[in-house]
């Protein structure tokens, strides 16, 4: 089909889209990060966009936009894009931190990764615990919601609607905050073991001095880290399940307060 055939008007509205539709793909989970190629990316972004664009077309200006409203409102579709993919990234975030307070417990401190996702050094026990949680975000299809929060972003906000005055900025920090919460719930079983481990090595210490308590520690803590991973694995699904059943939720308040 030639270009010129195409009205000005339809192709700013497929922009608009596009440029919704190529941010959140850009940051959610199972698309972002520098191991998946930024050709990949463009060519996934394009052809949600292609699928996608009858059903977010009533929603869009129907008039010809000059270049700088055009800009413009580029900018607020990147954005709006972005700040739904953040919220499922803060679910990673937190598995990422209460596997790095784990990973120091049981020793691997100095042990770190570079992590493609984040392009970040990053712990053992976090990079295992990422993926972890990436397999159970792919196998629970919470990756499909996110096509359909694109239609449903357009019926709640059409391009052009985007006001922060409303709490917006407040309920992400909410999220955030509850991301801290989160990574301590998942990293406490193993740490009250570890704990409660460090305690009684330290009694052993005082009552037998010529055990060698610190080389002890190290394939003792390791063991039973892993011992309590994966006796709590069901639990920790379930927890990451919660989650990901609530994301939905979380994004459909940051939506209706950025109305």
């Amino acid at each position: 089909m030639d270009l010129a055939l195409v009205p000005l008007q339809q192709f700013q509205t497929f922009l608009l889209c596009l440029a919704r539709v190529i941010a959140l793909v850009a940051v959610i989970p199972a698309f972002a990060g520098i191991q998946m190629s930024g050709q990949i990316k463009i060519g996934l972004a394009v052809m949600t966009s292609l699928l996608l664009f009858p059903a977010m077309a009533p929603y869009t200006p129907k008039v010809t936009l000059s270049m700088t409203g055009l800009g413009l409102l580029i900018v607020n579709e990147v954005l709006l894009g972005a700040m739904i993919g953040l919220v499922s990234q803060m679910v990673f975030a937190a598995v990422s931190f209460g596997g790095t307070v784990i990973g120091y417990q049981m020793g691997f401190a100095a042990a770190n990764i570079f992590d493609p996702q984040t392009t970040q050094q990053l712990s053992l026990m976090s990079q295992f615990v990422n993926i972890l949680t990436l397999i159970a975000f792919l196998t629970l299809d919470v990756h499909h919601y996110f096509f359909r929060a694109i239609v449903e972003s357009y019926v709640l906000l059409p391009p052009g609607l985007l006001d922060f005055s409303h709490g917006a900025v407040l309920e992400l920090m909410r999220l955030a905050s509850q991301m801290f919460a989160l990574g301590v719930k998942f990293s406490a079983p193993v740490l009250a073991l570890l704990l409660l481990t460090n305690l009684v090595l330290g009694i052993l210490a005082r009552v037998f001095p010529q055990l060698n308590v610190f080389m002890l520690s190290f394939p003792l803590n390791i063991g039973i880290a892993f011992l309590v991973m994966s006796l709590t694995l069901g639990a920790t699904f379930a927890v990451l399940r919660r989650e990901f059943d609530t994301m939905p939720e979380n994004i459909l308040n940051i939506m209706q307060l950025l109305k």
